[in-house]
């Protein structure tokens, strides 16, 4: 081999380790980042059970979605759940718990309670910390995507079996809908 082709195989591996180690940087920004929503979401459904126990005695034309909230916490909190399942029912509890927010303004004495009041107030903060932590996360699998589809590193993560992440979304229901107002 001459000392040409030989340059020239190795700048191509030095560009391919390169371009597959930005790739693994960028994985484990979006695995990083989804940990710290991970620690948000079980904080979320640390409280649903208060959230229920504080509204089933008066909401009672939601009980469905109530008993539908306690399922999903259930199967979310579940061990070794891959990311996106994880990511989809986090959505679906986003869903019903936007739901029982805009319920929750038919019952004035439940609005009256302090113990709702507090409940609410736990909330808000867990939603705004969770808000910013999927933020977080999405802008890390906006690289990610980015880095795994542009020339040439789709050819290195294709060839690693690198595959798209589900971004954290709000539905159009959800768009619009108050916080919990205290």
């Amino acid at each position: 081999m001459t000392p040409l082709i030989i340059i020239i195989v190795l700048v191509i591996i030095l560009i391919l380790v390169l371009l597959y180690n930005n790739l693994i940087r960028k994985k484990n920004a979006v695995e990083n980042s989804f940990f710290s929503i991970d620690v948000m979401l079980k904080k979320r459904y640390d409280l649903i059970p208060q959230l229920v126990e504080a509204v089933k005695g008066y909401m009672i034309h939601e009980r469905d979605l109530l008993s539908s909230l306690t399922a999903l916490r259930q199967k979310a909190m579940e061990n070794n759940l891959p990311a996106n399942e994880k990511v989809r029912l986090a959505n679906q509890v986003n869903n019903i718990l936007q739901q029982i927010i805009v319920n929750f303004e038919n019952y004035p004495q439940l609005k009256a309670s302090e113990n709702f009041l507090r409940l609410q107030g736990a909330i808000n903060e867990a939603e705004e910390q969770l808000a910013a932590s999927r933020r977080f996360y999405n802008a890390a699998v906006n690289d990610y995507h980015n880095a795994i589809e542009t020339f040439p590193s789709s050819l290195v993560a294709s060839l690693a079996g690198m595959s798209k992440k589900e971004y954290f979304t709000i539905s159009d229901s959800e768009k619009g809908v108050p916080a919990l107002n205290i």
